[in-house]
């Protein structure tokens, strides 16, 4: 921006002055930007004031409906918007001010009243009135010149920018939500334009330019600047949708002032209702709110995932409903021109699904979108965030992704990304993805803005945009960036830690490198077996969630309740629980207050009681038939086990067989695999095993058999195999398991039950794109001698305030 320019919203911002004391800071931007508008049209309309007004009398005559009238007094106007009221801000007067502003806004046509609406212009109009204000600040206004001579429109858009920055600046707890920094919006700009730098230097452009966040229209308004700086006679037609009104009205006003169709910005929710359903765009820009969640809109999301598919925005999948970040990219990916082929070249592309007359439209579409690190690697292999980044990697449309400094945003600190997007990709970009490491690419700023400390220079964009323009690999590179000055308070360190140098450093990989194949590794599950009588003993007690209430209830109360008879356990039995019921209920509520109710008046009930005692007694009935040697072949006592049901007549149904056999069985590493079943061809890879018992009692002679054994979920495991196209899936993960897993556990297998859902080969297909972990430099840690010296100091200093308290 020009100093003229910063001196006439500088000039229009001090209203402020008047408004101190009467209105909040963070109302200052709520005021002066509707003003500034309303001046600013109606300087624009003075011109064909007269013959508007004339008009709109004829027009009213007859009676016709509201949107045939505007046809027609647009026409008189010459402009997008008219205003039939003979009034102006010069002519408003001191005593009915307030009623006579509100006709004048009100005699507008739709879209640009619609924008005093939602700044709820009324209100404040009111609020001024109430303070003795408004009069001053319509002649402030009015006195003003905002004509289209003095300033243009591409002019007076840079005059209201730096209002609206001035406005996020004066509200910066919330500025976040409807502002992006100017710097991050210049880099992201630079990087999404820049590939068609020369196709926009052509006579005749027409490009589309999209925000699904468009916020207060800074993206849109850069992009506009960024082409016509190039190409003066270049036609960029701006479409946005914003969810907040404020933000939306200060867009459409920016829009409005620069001479945009400012039917194309939408107000709603862009995921839950995309009111541009049909429409397709050249080039899109976009900074999403970070980590919000779409619980409320989850619905409409879901419907459209199971109902569309591919059809509609989200096929590839859904991402955790705590972020709704990667929703809005695949929006955007689902706003991309398609590639037509033309052999006779861009110059005469056909025209684009939107619709739009364009013949010299550059197929296909670039994206910008600012997000945070989460998209980059959160969810596993199968998930939905995983399944996204799959998408985007699998069809090579992700050219690059930037990290941008700390600090950089009014409304949070944290680390983000710009990624850059085509299906338009140069040939030396095809099948590669760049990545570039900018977070040191910044300086520090004399006055904090919020949460926003850092900023970056022009160099710093320029920087990034060369590496990124030269589609160049980088290796680390000491900046030439002053050294952060640090606090000194409190005691400094003798030997205090060298500070890593910031440096810049880019890489390039090919997107395959960010894939793996998640296999699922099984181990046997070994057991051993035992009907000791502590095991037996804990059958008298149910299961979870029993497991704890029912010993303390039998500890403080058995004495009282039971009546065993040892001789004879078919009889033995529990008396009336009634008389000990009361206290019992006290000491639950008291010590287990996470019961329920019901599960309460169950461990009450004598019924929970006689069960257990009754398989408890089966149990002792199976150890005088089993004994109670150790087991350490689960296979054999098995047998035996059900060998003994049968000379014993116990009866066990499902649940009590679990029970059992849960209390006297435990997990040994050096028992013998369960055997799941019997199999005919071996193939230890995939768990079918030659296996010949090593207990004692097996005969030497008898031959191994094939089977599979019963998995220990504990022991799974699971391993991610990095991607390569040069190999088949089963040489990949099979190579894979001889050289890092096998050698190791000799018993592991692979599950090859456990398939991807799109290609259905063994294992699940991921993809993450660790960024921080490719450009990690290893620091090596201080020296011990170092490190001690500093612990002698602090003790030493400890010691001595010690004493000083003690003397």
């Amino acid at each position: 921006m020009t100093k003229n320019f910063s001196q006439t919203a500088a000039f229009i911002w001090s209203v402020a002055d008047l408004l101190r004391g009467d209105f909040k800071q963070s109302q200052y931007g709520r005021i002066i930007l509707p003003f500034t508008l309303l001046r600013r049209l109606e300087c624009v309309l003075a011109d064909t004031k007269a013959a508007m007004v004339a008009e709109s009398e004829r027009i009213a005559e007859k009676g016709l409906p509201e949107e045939a009238q505007e046809k027609f007094i647009i026409r008189a106007s010459k402009h997008a918007f008219y205003n039939t009221s003979p009034m102006d801000l010069s002519k408003m007067g001191q005593s009915d001010i307030k009623d006579n502003l509100n006709t004048y806004v009100q005699s507008f046509s739709k879209d640009a009243r619609e924008i005093f609406e939602h700044f709820k212009f009324e209100e404040f109009v009111g609020q001024l009135a109430d303070a003795n204000l408004l009069y001053k600040v319509v002649q402030k206004f009015a006195n003003t010149d905002l004509s289209p001579e003095a300033i243009s429109n591409h002019e007076m858009g840079f005059v209201f920018e730096e209002l609206i920055r001035r406005f996020a600046e004066s509200s910066n707890e919330t500025a976040g939500e409807h502002f992006t920094p100017r710097d991050i919006v210049r880099l992201t700009t630079s990087l999404v334009f820049m590939e068609d730098d020369d196709a926009l230097t052509k006579d005749g452009i027409i490009r589309t330019i999209y925000d699904p966040t468009a916020g207060t229209g800074g993206f849109l308004s850069s992009g506009m600047e960024y082409v016509l700086e190039l190409n003066p006679d270049a036609v960029m037609r701006t479409y946005g949708q914003e969810l907040n009104p404020e933000s939306y009205a200060i867009c459409k006003a920016d829009m409005l002032i620069k001479g945009q169709e400012v039917n194309n910005i939408k107000l709603g929710n862009t995921l839950s209702s995309d009111q541009l359903v049909a429409e397709k765009f050249d080039y899109m820009l976009s900074n999403p709110p970070f980590g919000v969640d779409w619980k409320k809109i989850s619905g409409e999301i879901n419907d459209e995932h199971t109902q569309k598919g591919f059809d509609g925005r989200f096929g590839a999948g859904l991402p955790r409903v705590s972020d709704g970040s990667l929703l809005f990219l695949m929006h955007l990916i689902s706003k991309m021109r398609p590639i037509v082929s033309n052999e006779r070249g861009d110059e005469q592309a056909t025209a684009s699904s939107s619709g739009q007359n364009n013949t010299n439209s550059n197929q296909g579409s670039r994206i910008g979108i600012i997000l945070n690190g989460s998209p980059l690697f959160t969810g596993g292999a199968g998930s939905g965030e995983s399944e996204i980044r799959r998408y985007i990697l699998e069809a090579d449309l992700l050219e690059a992704i930037i990290a941008l400094p700390t600090d950089m945003f009014y409304n949070t600190g944290i680390a983000t990304y710009v990624w850059v997007l085509s299906n338009k990709k140069a040939d030396e970009r095809r099948g590669k993805v760049q990545l570039i490491d900018g977070s040191n690419l910044y300086s520090k700023m004399r006055k904090s803005l919020g949460s926003k400390r850092n900023e970056m220079s022009e160099d710093d964009i320029k920087t990034i945009t060369k590496s990124f323009g030269n589609f160049e690999v980088v290796d680390a590179r000491v900046l030439d960036k002053p050294e952060e000055v640090k606090s000194n308070r409190g005691r400094q360190s003798a030997n205090p830690k060298a500070e890593p140098a910031k440096t810049f450093a880019s890489k390039i990989f090919a997107t395959h490198e960010f894939g793996y194949r998640r296999i699922t590794i099984e181990r046997p599950l070994r057991l051993s077996a035992k009907l000791s009588d502590d095991a037996i003993e804990s059958l008298r007690y149910a299961a979870k969630p029993f497991d704890m209430v029912m010993p303390a209830l039998y500890e403080k109360f058995g004495s009282d309740w039971a009546t065993d008879n040892n001789s004879d356990s078919d009889n033995n039995s529990y008396g009336d629980l009634s008389a000990v019921t009361v206290d019992a209920r006290a000491m639950i509520k008291a010590d287990f207050s996470e019961l329920k109710e019901a599960q309460v008046k169950d461990v009450l009930d004598v019924k929970i009681w006689q069960t257990q005692l009754t398989l408890m007694n089966k149990a002792k009935a199976l150890q005088a038939a089993i004994g109670d040697r150790q087991s350490d072949d689960f296979n054999e006592f098995d047998k035996v086990f059900k060998q003994a049901l049968k000379d014993t007549d116990v009866n066990l149904d499902a649940k009590e067989k679990k029970q059992l056999l849960d209390a006297i069985t435990w997990k040994n590493p050096e028992a013998e695999p369960v055997i799941k079943k019997a199999v005919k061809v071996a193939n230890p890879l995939y768990g079918a095993f030659s296996y010949k018992p090593t207990t004692t009692n097996q005969k030497a002679d008898k031959p191994a058999k094939i089977v599979e054994f019963q998995t220990d979920s504990d022991l799974r495991d699971y391993e991610n195999v990095p991607l390569d196209p040069s190999m088949t899936t089963t040489a990949l993960i099979e190579s894979y398991f001889a050289r890092e897993v096998q050698p190791h556990v000799p018993d592991a297998w692979i599950n090859a039950d456990k398939t991807d859902a799109i290609d259905e080969e063994v294992g699940i297909v991921g993809f993450e794109i660790p960024f921080n972990r490719h450009f990690y430099v290893y620091e090596p840690p201080r020296a011990l001698a170092e490190i001690d010296a500093d612990l002698d100091a602090v003790s030493s200093e400890i010691m001595q305030l010690l004493g000083e308290v003690h003397s």
